[in-house]
């Protein structure tokens, strides 16, 4: 392990010549590039110098403890000893999780379709509660949530909702959110206080780019149409509403927020791209060995990964095991107390799997 760092910590100096170099400079297309890959081995090569150095600052206090020493300058230097050793451990860990390979669509901007499931309009109102769940995440990590198409239930809630959120990371924190995410619950429409088990599917899509999947616009069927529900002035007296289908596979994508089919049509554009590059990693991720696929974020639409309890006012992650008493800040956007446990797992399943190997 320690001879691939040392390669990488001579590849980060030679970089970090490279983009002081004024030609390089100059050059704003290769200089932004080797930025880049500077800045992504910067932290594996900083973690590898506290570890040199703790190493060095062990092998200097046993020397010194063959020495000759008063008994509190003995002790101190145990001290120090103890603490480097507890360091290098801890580093060590921190490399290997830095060396793991990244996923390339971490940096990305999202975007989350949530459809209500089983229980109808209660369904409906708990996919409200899950768009604005993500939302105050959003803005609490000063990301920008962005709709992309709605259909609204008839008391308030959403049959399904799309929505883009864009910002450093967010695919990174928001991937595990895809599955069915189930709440039990005495519905606003129940008389009798009963307890009622909904279903609501989450999926979560990083951003494509056009170079990110081969589309050929002749594949493309765009239909317009007059929008339909809340919306203005402007919902059934323009056709502005955009349906995009894209034959080979048959993906439909239908948007009306916008005022504009223009903006509407791009906006379609974008989810179309993103659920081409997802099936496109779909078909990649089916040739790799179940063992080496990671649980954690497998991304499964089917799966029941989170029930939200509110007569307990629990939400229990099952794919982790994880249960905590914060229903009312979950929903609020403190969503990092269930999302730093699943990168924690997933991590660890990684590690074990390329040890393993």
């Amino acid at each position: 392990m320690f001879e691939r760092i040392e390669e990488l910590e001579r590849k980060h100096i030679d970089l970090g010549d490279r983009v002081n170099d004024p030609d390089c400079i100059a050059d704003q297309a290769l200089w932004r590039k080797l930025m880049k890959e500077y800045s992504a081995l910067t932290p594996i090569v900083e973690k590898y110098r506290e570890y040199k150095k703790a190493k060095t600052d062990v092998e200097e206090a046993l020397e010194m403890l063959n020495e000759p020493l008063d008994d509190d300058f003995r002790q101190m230097v145990k001290e120090e000893l103890n603490e480097n050793k507890a360091k290098i451990i801890g580093l060590e860990k921190e490399i290997k999780v830095l060396l793991l390979p990244k996923d390339p669509n971490d940096e990305k901007n999202v975007i989350m379709e949530i459809r209500g499931g089983t229980g109808g309009e209660e369904a409906a109102l708990f996919a409200a509660d899950l768009f604005r769940m993500y939302s105050r995440y959003a803005e609490g990590k000063r990301w920008k949530t962005e709709i992309m198409s709605a259909n609204e239930s008839d008391i308030g809630g959403f049959k399904e909702v799309s929505f883009m959120i864009s910002g450093h990371g967010a695919y990174s924190r928001l991937k595990y959110e895809s599955g069915v995410h189930r709440v039990q619950r005495v519905p606003a429409t129940e008389s009798s206080g009963r307890i009622h088990t909904s279903a609501v599917t989450v999926a979560v899509l990083p951003e494509a780019e056009a170079v990110d999947v081969n589309l050929d616009m002749n594949d493309i069927r765009i239909d317009v149409f007059r929008a339909s529900g809340n919306g203005g002035q402007c919902v059934n007296t323009t056709d502005s509403a955009v349906r995009i289908t894209h034959i080979p596979t048959g993906l439909v994508v239908s948007c009306q927020d916008e005022k504009s089919q223009l903006k509407n049509k791009e906006k379609g554009l974008k989810v179309l791209l993103a659920r081409l590059y997802e099936l496109e990693q779909a078909k990649h991720d089916s040739e790799i060995s179940a063992e080496r696929r990671s649980q954690v974020g497998s991304g499964d639409r089917s799966e029941r990964i989170r029930t939200y309890n509110f007569p307990q006012g629990r939400v229990t992650d099952h794919r982790i095991n994880l249960t905590i008493y914060k229903l009312d800040a979950v929903l609020n956007g403190e969503l990092d107390e269930i999302i730093d446990p699943l990168i924690t797992t997933d991590q660890a399943e990684k590690l074990k799997g390329q040890y393993d190997e």
